[in-house]
């Protein structure tokens, strides 16, 4: 499949799981668990519509009242001086978000139900409640459940009194709320409480209203207004605002028609008020279940204490604070300062003190946003899916077309340029775009894909230029500069790389010994021996120096397998070139060999046209300062303590300290590899204990301990480090070159 193909395939493969992942219960409820609250906390909180207010009855109002501390124990005579203050002060809409429906002292109920009736502006809560109701076949055998919800209106004298009856529930996902109804479909499309709300606020508009809808169907409002019995009492206001709400769901182009008024020359056909109008028709013609756009914090709707508007005064409040003209109020149970207040709801605003919004503020809210229209306009499926779809696409093939050093910061711009717009389009337009799939499920999806194809194809490509080293140069550089004329600067690159430096112990001598064309020999056999065990653990570049060899294991990133694959060859290369050593009558030489890792420099060095195949870099240098460290030491087999890591329990390793190389400003630890674990004798064990003590008392600046502990591992053998270790600890001891770090073995020369 060609490249391009394999990356429509990613785009296309990140695009379908976002939308399907986006059409799911699962992400609708990941966005609005997750997205939805990002969305909130990037806009933050706004001004509430000032026609808008909660009386809060809190944990100080029945103290404050001189009434008890639960208002379930209150007289309903309180309620009354309530609304007869609302009135008087102008409100528009009083909404009850209390239940009353036990009787209580006669009197007082009657005095609250009076003040309801002459206010003529009052909307009490009606509680929802639901049941399982069993289905019985012809025999009375059950058959099946079926879920029944009923509303069960205030007390009988209240209930005639309202101007209006409204359920108000809340769905929650866990403890949360997110949404609200306008209409419920359960109980026969009943309208909710912010809906009857808006509507009671807008009857001095209803004839007008009328009026309206007459001159595009007068057959229609005419039936509207006979249906609803003049919007008598709450059941007659409910009737018109069921049929208004079939009429505009039904009949689209009235919606259009009333548009057109709001928004064009026709405007003048509506004396009242345009806002109205345009939050009417929004509520009728739209959708029933709505998201619920906070505003902010517990209190972000303005808050007055239900003892204030009794008093007539607080001092705590505002000027002007206690005129309530032309405002709909929501009385109910609200505390800003208590996380225990009842009917309270979590939020994206509830903040790090517990206190969650209360359900009357929900309430207020809601109606808030029917008022002003500004509601949560979620996207339909359709629209969600192609977003999504869209972005996954253009992300996915962006990260996989585009260089990795480039294409994830382009993606990365994508998609903050992605939550920009949709934070942009939630703050000023109320519309809510998908933001936690594409960020957290696309984003990395997309990432993952892309890097891996990326990956996977240069992979193939630097297999053609992996495989030629072993010869001249490696296989796979000979390939590419044959087959596709690359320029020799193509392969450069920087790598993961653990060097392999070795030396020929005794060469000066040799060359004294031997002819050029002997010595040319020599040397190719010996090369020969120690590179098998090279092409064995598939080495990746070798660099032939003189009687030396600089070779390394490389990855694109640090990895083990390079490590393993350059100590197990290590082993093996000791264990050739003593079989060499034998075949050639143990003429005196030896193998020296360092091992360090880091990242080097693979490619061409040269000029004038002419070019060797080098590695280079600081982990190269290091390879060959341990590998010459061997000459001090005595010993053959040298690595860092970071080439070792993880292998530990497979190799006997005797820990040497660290050692500050010349030109070097940091001392790095060393290890001798003595053998495979496996294949150690009891000797060896036994000597890297010793050792052990003894480099420790070195380390201490326990120089004659030291010297005496180094000088009982000679007793039982020759070993070069404890004769190093040795020769210091009595330099030491006698004040000469003491270090200040005892730690640290300073090297003195290469």
């Amino acid at each position: 499949m060609r490249r391009w193909r394999k990356g429509l395939a990613v785009g296309i493969l990140t695009g379908v799981a976002g939308a399907i992942l986006g059409l799911s219960g699962i992400g609708n409820t990941l966005e609005t668990r997750v997205g939805l609250s990002w969305l909130f906390h990037l806009r933050g909180p706004v001004a509430a519509p000032a026609d808008v207010a909660v009386i809060a009855i809190n944990a100080g109002t029945g103290q404050r009242l001189g009434l008890s501390e639960s208002p379930q124990d209150w007289p309903r005579s309180i309620h009354a001086k309530l609304v007869d203050a609302l009135v008087q002060r102008g409100a528009s809409t009083i909404v009850f978000d209390v239940f009353f429906k036990t009787p209580k002292l006669a009197e007082d109920d009657a005095l609250f139900a009076a003040a309801v009736d002459r206010a003529d502006r009052v909307v009490l809560v009606e509680k929802l409640t639901g049941k399982k109701q069993p289905i019985q076949d012809m025999s009375g055998r059950h058959t099946g459940f079926v879920w029944i919800e009923e509303l069960i209106p205030p007390l009988e004298s209240l209930e005639k009194a309202a101007r209006g009856l409204a359920p108000f529930p809340l769905p929650k996902i866990d403890a949360a709320v997110y949404e609200f109804w306008t209409f419920k479909s359960s109980v026969g499309d009943a309208p909710t409480m912010p809906a009857i709300a808006l509507q009671v606020h807008a009857l001095a508009e209803y004839p007008q209203w009328l009026n309206l809808l007459a001159q595009f169907d007068d057959s229609v409002t005419s039936a509207i207004a006979t249906e609803s019995s003049g919007l008598a009492g709450a059941q007659g206001l409910r009737q018109a605002m069921l049929s208004m709400r079939r009429l505009l769901t039904t009949r689209p182009e009235l919606v259009e028609e009333l548009a057109s008024v709001q928004d064009g020359g026709a405007r003048g056909h509506f004396p009242g008020k345009p806002d109205l109008l345009r939050a009417l028709t929004a509520l009728y013609s739209g959708d029933s279940h709505r998201y619920i756009n906070f505003y902010g914090p517990p209190g972000s709707i303005t808050t007055i204490p239900y003892h204030s508007v009794i008093a007539g005064v607080d001092p705590n409040l505002p000027a002007g604070a206690l005129d309530f003209s032309g405002k709909v109020v929501f009385v109910g149970f609200s505390d800003l300062y208590d996380p225990g207040q009842p009917d309270r709801f979590y939020t994206v605003f509830t903040g790090d003190d517990g206190v969650d919004l209360s359900g009357v503020e929900i309430a207020a809210t809601a109606f808030a946003n029917l008022l002003t229209d500004a509601s949560l306009k979620s996207m339909g499926l359709s629209a969600t899916a192609a977003i999504l779809f869209v972005f996954g696409v253009l992300l996915a093939a962006t990260v996989y077309f585009i260089p990795a050093a480039a294409g994830v910061p382009i993606a990365l711009a994508l998609a903050a340029a992605y939550t920009l717009a949709s934070a942009w389009l939630f703050g000023a337009r109320q519309v809510w775009l998908p933001l936690s799939i594409p960020l957290l499920v696309q984003m990395p999806m997309a990432l993952l894909l892309g890097l891996l194809g990326q990956y996977l194809f240069e992979r193939r490509r630097s297999k053609h230029i992996s495989e030629a080293i072993n010869y001249y140069l490696p296989e796979n550089i000979a390939r590419e500069l044959t087959e596709n004329r690359l320029d020799p600067s193509a392969t450069n690159k920087v790598v993961y790389s653990t060097c392999f430096a070795t030396d020929m112990a005794g060469f000066s001598t040799l060359a004294e010994k031997l002819s050029p064309d002997q010595l040319a020999s020599f040397l190719n056999e010996y090369f020969e021996a120690l590179a098998q065990p090279l092409r064995n653990h598939q080495v990746d570049v070798t660099e032939f120096r003189a009687d030396a060899i600089m070779c390394a294991w490389t990855a694109p990133k640090p990895d083990i397998r390079p490590r393993s694959k350059a100590i197990f060859a290590a082993l093996e290369a000791v264990d050739a070139i003593e079989g060499f050593k034998a075949r050639h009558g143990n003429l005196g030489t030896s193998v020296r060999i360092g091992l360090e890792c880091g990242s080097v420099y693979v490619g061409h060095a040269g000029g004038g046209g002419h070019f060797v195949y080098s590695i280079v870099g600081d982990c190269a240098n290091t390879a060959s300062r341990i590998e010459s460290l061997n000459k001090h030491l005595g010993t053959r087999l040298l690595a860092t303590a970071q080439v070792v890591e993880g292998l530990e329990d497979m190799l006997l390793l005797r820990p040497l300290g660290k050692f500050q190389f010349v030109g070097k400003t940091e001392g790095l630890p060393i290890v001798e590899i003595l053998s495979m674990k496996a294949n150690a004798t009891s000797e060896q064990r036994a000597l890297c204990d010793r050792f052990a003590t003894a480099l420790e008392a070195f380390q201490q600046g326990l120089w004659a301990q030291a010297g005496e502990l180094f000088g009982d591992i000679l007793e039982h053998g020759d070993d070069g480090p404890a004769k190093f270790f040795q020769a210091r600890s009595q330099r030491h001891e006698r004040g000469e070159q003491v270090p200040e770090n005892f730690s640290v073995v300073r090297m003195e020369a290469k």
